[in-house]
């Protein structure tokens, strides 16, 4: 079961010791409660590769079958290295601090329970990978069994844990934004950032200072098209790492309503994470509001071969598979949620936009910043201009991090309250808190 690490992980030099020889001493010694088996790829009814890893079984609760573990703290680098750069991993209990994820066989669970498996030993993590179980990274290595490079996937950003076997490990969630990575930090780790010093026109020390405003759970995947690096007001302008659950029905993808799904997985996979594939969207062109966007011509992006776009309808029909998380029993109070419903349905207007089932507008689901009481910067770093409506199905599942597309809301009451003071709605302190246990129970 995949184990996640973040790309983080391997901007670091790495131990002498190899993989291969963690795998045997670990297979002598371990006990036999089971194989240590590659799980097999998720594939769509027709066959499409959905998924590079992990294929579970999911709940009714959009829970997979399996266990893996989240990490929170940046692995510092190893001394006294040889002079020549060698293959790069951190240990899987520096993993566990960090902000990444990963998924364990029975044998594997058995034998980190009763302290078998060294976590701070890099090798383990070099044989994860080998077997393919990291969730959203791909390790690649030489014939020597080094490492040698590194790829990513939507589960990089887009999967979470439970934390139902340990602190950072339990149960994969998919389509649950990732709200402990910490995107900024990865890539100020990158041992060459000319890339972003040219396209911005700025010093290596700036773009590090940029991300480091990121924080976990934020991303700017506008940066490198408008190069608006901070707010106005100087605040990060970077934006919550949204979920990718629930999106069946829903319009528009996006805080801002940039494009559907497959429009918004087309830019992410072919811009951001620079895979070989094709992007089109002539909206990015306009010199005055993607002056980046029109000098590097991204906008029109023609990688050959196109390894992409093929990939889009099947990861498109997953997507809109991923069902929003039921809230767990007793997260909520249900009589308070009965009188919230009332509330949402009438008096607090939220119904207007939030159309149940979906808890968004069918078609055209945008509006302008000043009909919703806040700024217009993140909206007008978008073609459209505008705000979408969000989708409220499984709120409960993303609370960290904040609410709104920075995180400017810390809890559903203050959400609530601004807009029973912008909307003059006059509800009680009593009907928040209702309302707010209705939005828990969605």
């Amino acid at each position: 079961m995949p184990f996640k690490v973040s790309e983080q992980f391997f901007a670091h030099p790495l131990t002498d010791r190899g993989s291969d020889a963690f795998l045997e001493d670990w297979e002598k010694s371990r006990p036999v409660v089971g194989e240590i088996i590659h799980p097999p790829k998720r594939t769509s009814p027709h066959g499409k590769l959905l998924s590079s890893f992990t294929a579970r079984k999911e709940n009714p609760e959009g829970k997979t079958e399996g266990y893996k573990c989240r990490n929170r703290s940046i692995q510092k680098r190893r001394k006294n290295l040889p002079a020549k750069r060698r293959e790069l991993a951190p240990s899987i209990q520096a993993a566990l601090q960090t902000f990444s994820k990963a998924d364990f066989t029975d044998s594997l669970i058995t034998a980190l329970q009763q302290g078998q498996v060294n976590l701070n030993d890099p090798a383990t993590t070099l044989a994860l990978l080998k077997l393919n179980s990291v969730v959203g990274v791909t390790g690649f290595f030489n014939v020597q069994g080094t490492l040698r490079s590194v790829g990513i996937q939507c589960a990089f950003c887009h999967s979470t844990v439970d934390n139902s076997l340990a602190p950072g490990i339990g149960q994969r969630l998919d389509g649950w934004p990732n709200r402990d990575l910490n995107v900024g930090a990865v890539v100020s780790l990158a041992p060459n950032l000319t890339p972003f010093t040219d396209l911005l026109g700025v010093d290596a020390n700036t773009v590090k200072s940029v991300l480091a405003t990121w924080g976990p759970g934020c991303y700017d995947a506008e940066l490198d098209k408008d190069g608006k690096a901070l707010r106005p007001d100087g605040k990060r302008a970077c934006t919550l790492i949204p979920p990718a659950f629930g999106l069946a029905g829903v319009n528009l993808h996006t805080w801002t309503g940039f494009g559907s799904v497959p429009n918004w997985n087309a830019y992410v996979g072919v811009t951001q994470m620079h895979g070989s594939g094709t992007f089109f969207d002539a909206r990015l062109s306009d010199p005055t509001q993607y002056p980046l966007a029109a000098k590097d011509g991204s906008y029109n992006t023609r990688g050959v071969p196109d390894l992409v776009t093929s990939k889009l309808p099947a990861l498109h029909f997953y997507q809109l598979a991923i069902p929003a998380p039921k809230p767990p029993a007793g997260s909520f109070d249900e009589d308070a949620a009965a009188r919230g419903k009332e509330i949402f349905n009438g008096q607090g207007k939220c119904s207007t936009c939030h159309i149940p089932p979906l808890y968004t507008e069918p078609g055209n689901n945008l509006h302008a910043p000043s009909e919703i009481g806040v700024d217009s910067f993140q909206a007008d770093r978008s073609p459209t201009h505008m705000y979408r409506t969000s989708p409220l199905k499984g709120l409960w599942g993303h609370t960290n991090g904040g609410f709104y597309h920075d995180g400017r809301f810390a809890t559903l009451n203050d959400v609530i309250q601004h807009y029973n003071s912008f909307l003059g709605l006059g509800l009680t302190d009593q009907q928040v808190h209702d309302l707010v246990e209705y939005l828990k129970s969605l």
